[in-house]
């Protein structure tokens, strides 16, 4: 019967020895593995031992290292190509026009009720935090003791939280910054989600994402706001935005409330609890894989199902984390993580995945590059903004930036191969 290990399906020259489980970073950010040589007569060296993060270890499914990739590989530039797409494709015929204006759609946040592939990006990394944990967890505890388990999260918890404020310190200035940004939300989400995996058993785990859905569901209804009352959803005028703004230091993404707040955060932790279910089915060893496959697409379409009917009530809205958006999204996860896992685990096809598992090695450096410094702008030093502008003006508007994107993601994906292949990662 398969094991965590002989499910994985490895690329072509991938080490597939003492995979330790790193992190994430950014949105998330994002971690990835880090690789150990086996064990020899020569001395052991650190190849790199700076930092990445625990929350995204990598777990040693293919399927599981491709997707982790794939979330990141929308944020260091492809959404920016997408977009410049949108814009070249703009007014130039119905077809294209009307191709121009779903692209653009689904590569902006709704400004409140309703979903886009955008509004996914983040629950979906989220969701592979919470299946990195079973595997990197079950390995610790395998190897050591539950006391050496907790001291790992906290330490890692910890770790990743302070990797957020210094983002948002250096991008925004101190000490006005975000306390409750990206990083920090995946932080807390794997701490929260680590912990009632190492105290819970299965049953327990299902009560508590029940709990935390339903309880959300019900302060959000029920407790009364000053001056605006019960059971308002609004975008003004909500228990969540209330609560940022009484409480929640700091500078707020949109002034006076956070979508990333402090009471969002509960919801965000089902959603990656939602990821713990998916990792454990992953690592059982009693299905096959294509067993594993038809769960998770069939859990997949019902938690879409079920976070539809429950917006009707409670609306889908990203920046309030609501539990029908915790539903709908962890149930578009698990069929993206069926769909890779059927292709590159069950199949063996893992050869045009290969840059999302570099991508997802080196997340957290990537992030912070493309955070700190940028891509794209790198990549017009190096074209010359002179063929840029001129791409926008004899080609069609957006050419050049299309072409900036491209080149940017194309440093990424060169520095990220490079980092793979010299097994240089940041661990934290």
């Amino acid at each position: 019967m398969e094991t965590a290990a002989s499910n994985s399906m490895p690329l072509r020259g991938r080490p597939t020895e003492g995979i330790e489980c790193a992190g994430a970073a950014g949105c998330g950010e994002f971690l990835g593995p880090r690789l150990r040589c086996p064990a020899s007569s020569r001395p052991k060296r650190h190849q790199f031992d700076v930092v990445q993060a625990g929350p995204l270890t990598a777990p040693r499914v293919a399927s599981v290292d491709a997707l982790r990739g794939f979330t990141m590989f929308w944020i260091i530039g492809a959404d920016g190509a997408a977009k410049s797409l949108a814009e070249m494709l703009s007014g130039k015929g119905t077809i294209l026009n009307t191709a121009s204006i779903i692209i653009a759609g689904q590569f902006e946040h709704v400004e409140w009720e309703g979903l886009s592939f955008y509004d996914l990006i983040l629950p979906l990394f989220i969701f592979v935090t919470g299946v990195a944990i079973v595997f990197s967890l079950t390995r610790i505890l395998e190897h050591a003791s539950k006391f050496t388990a907790h001291w790992r999260v906290l330490r890692r918890s910890v770790l990743l939280y302070a990797l957020g404020l210094i983002y948002y310190g250096v991008n925004e200035g101190w000490p006005d910054i975000r306390l409750l940004g990206v990083l920090n939300r995946i932080a807390l989400c794997y701490l929260f989600a680590s912990l009632l995996f190492l105290n819970l058993r299965l049953p327990g785990l299902m009560v508590a994402v029940v709990a935390i859905l339903l309880g959300y569901w019900a302060l959000m209804t029920f407790v009364p706001v000053p001056e605006i009352g019960v059971g308002s959803y609004a975008k003004d005028a909500n228990l969540a935005k209330w609560i940022d703004a009484q409480y929640l230091p700091g500078r707020k993404w949109n002034g006076d409330w956070d979508p990333e707040g402090l009471l969002s955060t509960l919801p965000a932790i089902g959603t990656c609890l939602i990821g713990v279910f998916a990792g454990l089915l992953l690592k059982g060893p009693n299905l096959q894989p294509h067993e594993k496959t038809f769960w998770l697409l069939g859990a997949g379409a019902a938690m879409i199902a079920l976070g539809v009917l429950w917006g009707l009530q409670f609306p889908i809205v990203k920046n309030i984390w609501t539990s029908s958006y915790v539903l709908v999204c962890g149930g578009l996860s698990a069929l993206l993580l069926g769909a890779f896992h059927q292709v590159i685990d069950a199949w063996g096809r893992s050869s045009w995945a290969t840059i999302f598992i570099w991508i997802g090695a080196s997340a957290i450096t990537l992030y912070f590059i493309n955070g700190l410094v940028g891509f794209q702008p790198l990549a017009i030093k190096l074209i010359d903004e002179s063929i840029c502008n001129f791409l926008n003006s004899h080609l069609a508007t957006g050419a050049g930036r299309l072409l900036a994107h491209v080149v940017g993601l194309l440093l990424a994906v060169a520095l990220a191969g490079l980092l793979y292949r010299r097994k240089i990662f940041l661990r934290v």
